[in-house]
């Protein structure tokens, strides 16, 4: 008996190929057509496991999935807020995640953004390219990431890594979590907890790496915007709904905020005419903090290996089952 392994995020022939090493014995792969509704319902009728990484898998389609033999969808990331799991439990679909597996890649994207808005490395590539020399201009404008004091929003896998990814920069690093780590764990990654209040007004640099959900849907909106430090910039990493897009550039257009890194929006593929694609002062990319060539096997295995364990009628690691 095979076993139909179906990638919802439409896929190219070659990506496929890449996959196709990796797969459990007896499990073939597949891609769906499209995102649009009616092209992610036919391939989740054709699939007894999938793969999704940003496309919603909405409670249509765990229904119409279960109905045709789906057995478990596996989340290529973190995040599982595309997920309706409230959806899977009542259909009886198992839903798993790869935990802490993007963490390293993510901080280590964070920390890039930091340096390239501090350093004007992208306005100062696109200076040069145009034709230019702003040598004056963007070194009066330029900061050190060192010395700074950096302020995390969520603290779980990618929040900790990052903390020690800054620990050569003598950063005061500050952050805030439902729950604070033990004392002796802060002492361990340089960080101290405080309050979201605190945690905005003592910010050079605000990095957002929280989970979205009811409580941080929109919470970097105008007002959390107008109590950062005047001339900070801030980071998404995170989600792009927990940022209020149109707030996030109308205080970098103001001066409040001196710029801001973008890697994640509220619609993906991002849509013509999003206030911030084109703003100076922030840079913008295709959500590809999480992506890394080098780390794509052990993803890839990890993955695989929560799905074979289903099909065996295994139980994941718990560490990866969400429901």
């Amino acid at each position: 008996m095979t076993a139909r392994l179906m990638m919802l995020d439409p896929a190219t022939p070659e990506r496929l190929d890449r996959l196709r090493p990796f797969l459990p014995e007896g499990f073939t792969i597949a891609t769906a057509s499209g995102r649009d509704p009616q092209a992610q319902l036919e391939a989740i009728r054709q699939a007894e496991f999938a793969i999704t990484g940003d496309v919603p898998v909405s409670a249509e389609m765990f229904a119409e999935g279960a109905r045709c033999g789906l057995r478990a969808v596996q989340k290529w990331g973190v995040g599982y807020d595309n997920i309706d799991l409230d959806a899977a439990r009542a259909a009886g679909v198992r839903v798993m995640r790869t935990t802490g597996s993007n963490a390293v890649a993510v901080a280590e994207t964070a920390l890039a953004m930091m340096l390239a808005l501090n350093r004007n490395i992208v306005a100062g590539h696109a200076g040069v390219t145009g034709g230019g020399w702003p040598k004056g201009a963007l070194g009066a404008t330029s900061m050190m990431l060192s010395g700074k004091t950096v302020g995390i929003l969520g603290f779980g896998f990618i929040g900790q890594a990052l903390a020690r990814l800054l620990a050569g920069f003598g950063c005061e690093i500050l952050y805030t979590k439902r729950s604070p780590l033990p004392a002796a764990e802060e002492a361990r990654l340089g960080a101290r907890a405080v309050t979201l209040d605190a945690l905005l007004a003592r910010a050079d640099v605000l990095s957002l790496h929280c989970e979205l959900n009811a409580q941080t849907r929109g919470l970097i909106d105008a007002a959390a915007l107008s109590r950062m430090k005047p001339g900070a910039i801030l980071v998404n990493l995170a989600r792009g709904g927990v940022v209020v897009e149109a707030d996030l550039a109308a205080a970098v257009r103001s001066g409040q905020l001196r710029g801001a890194g973008v890697d994640v929006f509220a619609t993906e593929p991002v849509e013509p005419g999003n206030p911030l694609v084109g703003l100076e002062r922030v840079i913008t990319t295709p959500h590809l903090g999480a992506m890394s060539a080098d780390n794509f096997a052990p993803t890839v295995t990890r993955m695989m290996a929560n799905l074979a364990a289903v099909h065996r009628g295994e139980a994941p690691p718990a560490g990866d089952v969400l429901v």
